[in-house]
C-alpha cells in the first residue's frame, strides 16, 4: 500500500481511508473486526469514524467497536492505527449537546476518548460547519485539546472554500497549525468540489479526504447490478434511472479498461491531484478487496479523458469555470 503524508503535515497515511459507517448497522461487530484486521495487513493504517456513527446500535456504537478492536494486543493495533474521528452532530437532547462550542468540543473530545480507549486522536474533524459559534472560540478549544496532548491534528469535513480559507487565516493570526484536511463528496458523478474546494485544499496545504468515493454504489455496477435484480430499493432505482446514460457508457468503458467499475471509480480519484485518500467504508470483506485492488489500478491518458467525457465537471477551478 502505497503511502502519502496527509496534506502540509508530516504525518504518513495510506493512500485509501477504511471508513466504519457501516460498522454496527449493517455489518456485525465480527465481521468489522475481520476487515480491520485485513485493512491493516493490506497497509491500510489511516482509520476514520465519527461520534454519531452507531447505526442500529445507537450513536457512538462504532467507537466503542474501534475502541474494543484497538484495545487488542496491549495497544499494538492503536500505535499502528492513524485514528480519526469527528465532533459536530447532537449526541444527545441538552441545548449544548451539538455544534462546535468549546464546550461540546471539550465534551464530546472526552466521550470519544472513552468510547475509543485511547488518550488521543490523531486527527479530530468538524464534521460540519458552525455557524453560530465563532473560529475564535473554536480554535480556542481545538488548542487546549492540542496541549493537553488529546488531540494532534484538526480537520473539516463539510465545508465550503471560504470556510476553509476563513478558519486557516485565523488559525494562522494565533499562531496554531489550524486544519490540515477536509473530507468532502467527491467522486466521478459530483464534482461540485473542483470549483472551490479542491482548489482551497491545495492553496492552503489540506489533504482531501473524498468521501462517497463511488456514489453510495452507483458507481460500482449499479447498472448491472440492476439488471441481476440486486438493486432493488427505490431510491436506487430512481438515481439509476436519472444517471442511466452516464452509466450505459461508463461500465461498458470499465469492462474494457479489464476492472470492475468501483476499481474504476475509486483509481480515477487516486490520480486526481490534491486527493490524499479515498474513504471507503465496506460493508464485507469483498468490498475492501476491491477497494485495495483499486490502488494498483493505473488509468491512461486516454481512460482519464473519457472518464472525463462521460462525467464532466464543473469545468475546472473558479472562476474560469464559468466566467473568463
Amino acid at each position: 500500500m502505497q503511502m502519502t503524508r496527509l496534506g502540509r503535515t508530516g504525518l504518513q497515511v495510506s493512500r485509501l481511508c477504511l471508513g466504519t459507517m457501516n460498522f454496527g448497522g449493517f455489518t456485525e461487530e465480527k465481521d468489522a473486526f475481520a476487515i480491520m484486521d485485513r485493512a491493516l495487513d493490506a497497509g491500510v493504517q489511516f482509520f476514520d469514524t465519527a461520534n454519531a456513527y452507531g447505526g442500529t446500535g445507537g450513536r457512538g456504537a462504532t467507537e466503542e467497536i474501534l475502541g474494543r478492536y484497538l484495545a487488542q494486543d496491549d495497544g499494538a493495533r492503536r500505535r499502528q492505527v492513524v485514528l480519526a474521528t469527528k465532533v459536530y452532530s447532537r449526541m444527545d437532547k441538552g441545548a449544548n449537546d451539538a455544534g462546535l462550542s468549546a464546550r461540546h468540543i471539550r465534551m464530546a473530545c472526552e466521550d470519544s476518548l472513552r468510547r475509543l480507549n485511547t488518550d488521543h486522536i490523531d486527527l479530530y474533524q468538524m464534521h460540519h460547519v458552525d455557524r453560530n459559534t465563532p473560529w475564535e472560540e473554536i480554535w480556542q478549544a481545538m488548542e487546549q485539546l492540542v496541549r493537553e496532548g488529546k488531540v494532534l491534528y484538526v480537520g473539516s469535513s463539510n465545508f465550503a472554500g471560504f470556510q476553509l480559507a476563513q478558519a486557516n487565516e485565523i488559525a494562522k493570526h494565533r499562531n496554531f497549525l489550524g486544519l490540515v484536511s477536509e473530507q468532502s463528496l467527491y467522486n466521478l458523478n459530483a464534482r461540485t468540489i473542483e470549483l472551490e474546494v479542491l482548489p482551497a485544499c491545495r492553496e492552503y496545504g489540506l489533504g482531501l479526504l473524498p468521501w462517497s468515493p463511488l456514489g453510495g454504489g452507483l458507481l460500482a455496477g449499479a447498472l448491472q447490478a440492476a439488471q441481476e435484480g440486486r438493486r432493488s430499493k427505490q431510491f436506487a432505482t430512481t438515481r439509476i434511472e436519472k444517471f442511466r446514460t452516464r452509466l450505459e457508457a461508463y461500465e461498458p468503458l470499465c469492462a474494457e479498461l479489464g476492472h470492475h467499475p468501483a476499481e474504476v471509480g475509486l483509481a480515477w480519484l487516486l490520480h486526481q491531484d490534491g486527493v490524499t485518500a479515498p474513504i471507503v467504508g465496506p460493508r464485507t470483506m469483498s468490498q475492501l478487496e476491491s477497494a485495495i485492488t483499486a490502488t494498483e489500478v493505473k488509468l491512461s491518458a486516454e481512460a482519464l479523458e473519457a472518464l472525463d467525457n462521460i462525467f464532466p465537471g464543473p469545468g475546472g477551478p473558479a472562476p474560469e469555470a464559468y466566467a473568463w
